[in-house]
């Protein structure tokens, strides 16, 4: 088996790998949370949110609060798994001697 077997393609951008790391650690993250903490664009996040939500990585629920539209994106139990084997294999390849 190759050392790089389990490195996942879908997280091969750093604003994707950036999503799930914030996403691994919080319950969820709204669309303006995610903005500042990356520092992207608006169609550059949605674009890249959208990547992972055709993958069934991140779980995407939109709502109003007041008059105001919320998008919050969470992990999906698949995401959560797949994204730990991905840091698992980055982390065999980067202690590989």
């Amino acid at each position: 088996m190759s050392i790089i077997t389990n490195i996942n393609k879908a997280f091969d951008h750093r604003i994707r790998l950036g999503i799930m790391s914030i996403l691994m650690v919080n319950e969820y993250a709204d669309f303006n949370m995610l903005k500042e903490l990356l520092g992207t664009t608006d169609g550059n996040l949605a674009s890249h949110t959208k990547a992972l939500e055709k993958v069934e990585y991140i779980k995407v629920e939109k709502q109003f609060i007041g008059r105001k539209p919320n998008t919050r994106y969470s992990t999906t139990t698949l995401g959560k798994a797949e994204f730990k084997k991905h840091i698992n294999a980055l982390e065999k390849l980067i202690n590989k001697q």
